[in-house]
């Protein structure tokens, strides 16, 4: 990919993000689009109302094939990917022996092999992670990462915009599945995926491709009300349903279970890196969950900003926001496990004065349009 200013880099729209005036900023190692200038809260609204268009190739794409594939993504992740039919995903995670979390990811099922969608800031050293499990197995990983464009559709009008464009059948992809046909002209793989709360879909496309079909969305979206979205609205929109972050929410220094991901740990697959440690704590309990919260007075909560009962700090806020279709703050944070209960109450520490909360099990914001 190419190279951006203060050693960042590029994702292939680069040029399209210059074209429509985006504020850039820096992101996990790249030059990223924050906002375009309609702003984040038309970008929000566009994507719970009509359709938002997201660049978010700086995600990593490692392809895992041969004899042993499934073997190994069952063995460095925590979900049960034998489940998976061809043309299926699932969201899971990788995690330490004592059950830290590594990363989460999606696992998508490929009549030749498994695709694992890592987060861009993590790609190294998932990369290697794996590849250090992977002599015991008969196994190809190959990285395609920098060949690699992501672009995510996000709206209820998504798939109408789509459907104009692509020859795949789109009511026959359902949620988490996934088929390969044409996007504008252009071969892409497309997945009903995302990260908003909203029906959607995630198009993986070569890199040469992807201002092609970056701008045919755009041109076919306009009428509807499709914007190009920055990771402002991203932000705000993946807070409002409680989609954890890594490297905000969750981390190496939280569990699994800790971090609310136990759904996603199947203890009865077999053996698992991180597998005796989620159990045992599964069993025991954590002493830490992250919970969501909602503010009851205004205020923005931020990450690191102290989350109190009485005098006593209970935990720490790791995302908030303002939220555009609330009207009101929400975030995320680890807070103590007797202060974690749905109803309870706590004060968020905002420039020094307590803002009362309760704790609330997400989504906040209830009335996306994911068809399940």
């Amino acid at each position: 990919m190419q190279t951006a200013d203060q050693g960042l880099r590029a994702t292939p729209l680069d040029a399209e993000h210059a074209r429509l005036g985006a504020k850039m900023v820096p992101f996990a190692g790249y030059s990223m689009p924050v906002h375009y200038s309609t702003g984040i809260v038309a970008e929000h609204n566009a994507v719970r109302t009509a359709a938002g268009l997201f660049d978010v190739s700086h995600m990593g794409e490692l392809y895992v094939s041969g004899p042993g594939a499934l073997a190994l993504i069952q063995y460095v992740s925590t979900n049960d990917a034998s489940a998976l039919d061809v043309g299926q995903a699932q969201y899971t995670a990788l995690c330490r022996e004592d059950g830290g979390v590594l990363d989460d990811c999606l696992v998508y099922r490929l009549s030749d092999a498994y695709l694992i969608v890592v987060n861009a800031s993590n790609l190294d050293k998932d990369r290697e992670w794996i590849r250090g499990h992977a002599a015991a197995f008969e196994v190809a990983i190959d990285d395609r990462s920098e060949r690699t464009a992501l672009l995510a559709l996000q709206g209820p009008r998504a798939a109408e915009i789509l459907a104009s464009i692509t020859t795949v059948d789109l009511d026959a992809v359902g949620y988490y599945r996934f088929a390969e046909g044409a996007v504008g002209g252009r071969p892409a793989l497309v997945a009903r995926t995302g990260y908003t709360g909203e029906d959607g879909f995630e198009l993986y496309v070569a890199n040469e491709d992807a201002a092609a079909v970056w701008r045919a969305l755009l041109e076919k979206g306009s009428a509807a009300g499709l914007l190009p979205a920055g990771l402002g609205a991203r932000d705000s929109l993946r807070l409002e349903v409680g989609y954890a972050l890594y490297g905000n929410d969750l981390d190496e220094e939280h569990t699994a279970i800790e971090s609310g991901l136990g759904w996603v740990v199947k203890p009865d697959k077999g053996d698992f890196v991180g597998r005796d440690a989620l159990v045992r704590e599964k069993a025991e309990g954590a002493v830490r969950r992250l919970v969501g919260f909602r503010l009851s007075e205004r205020g923005i909560p931020r990450p690191g900003y102290p989350l109190q009962v009485g005098e006593e700090v209970v935990g720490r806020v790791t995302s908030g926001v303002h939220s555009p279709s609330l009207g009101c703050g929400v975030g995320l944070g680890y807070v103590a496990r007797e202060h974690a209960a749905k109803g309870a109450l706590i004060d968020v520490i905002i420039r020094g004065k307590p803002v009362p909360a309760e704790i609330e099990r997400p989504p906040f914001y209830k009335d996306g349009s994911i068809r399940r």
